[in-house]
């Protein structure tokens, strides 16, 4: 038996519905409006799109942008392209690990979360990382600790 769909959901449902080819803006859109693709609305989802469910699972694992859980409070994404990587991109990537205990693409820790991403668009400018989806350009360790410290700091006043 299918639940019924979230809040949120329906509307995304009825604007899409029988168009299986906008499986990835509905997917998009839900994620932009909850934060990630909830796992129970998968049935709903295959069901307004006329696809299986192994169809949409299979989607929203198969793109790293999709998350099936909540996000953490602080999401930082550090580019690990070309560009980035030649301009000590890599040491960046072991400062951010060291510095908020949390692995890349591993599981948050402390309310942080830490993700690779390819080529955030900076390669002039580079290393490049976003921190709860804010670009920031020429990160060097110093400039993400006072960044992350921010963002931290704006997360944590944000459930205050």
């Amino acid at each position: 038996m299918v639940s019924t769909p979230h809040a949120t959901l329906a509307p995304l449902l009825a604007r899409h519905a029988g168009r299986a080819h906008e499986l990835l803006p509905l997917l998009h859109a839900l994620q932009d409006s909850e934060g990630y693709v909830d796992p129970a609305h998968v049935p709903a989802i295959a069901a307004a799109l006329n696809l299986s469910r192994a169809e949409v699972h299979g989607v929203i694992t198969f793109y790293h942008h999709f998350r099936t859980a909540p996000p953490p409070a602080t999401v930082v994404q550090v580019c690990r392209a070309e560009a980035c990587r030649s301009r000590d991109g890599e040491a960046l990537v072991a400062h951010v690990e060291a510095c908020t205990g949390a692995r890349v693409d591993g599981a948050p820790r402390g309310g942080v979360g830490v993700e690779s991403v390819y080529c955030l668009g900076q390669c002039a400018l580079s290393p490049a990382v976003t921190i709860n989806g804010e670009l920031h350009a020429r990160v060097s360790p110093e400039r993400f600790d006072a960044l992350l410290a921010e963002a931290v700091h704006q997360s944590e006043g944000a459930h205050v």
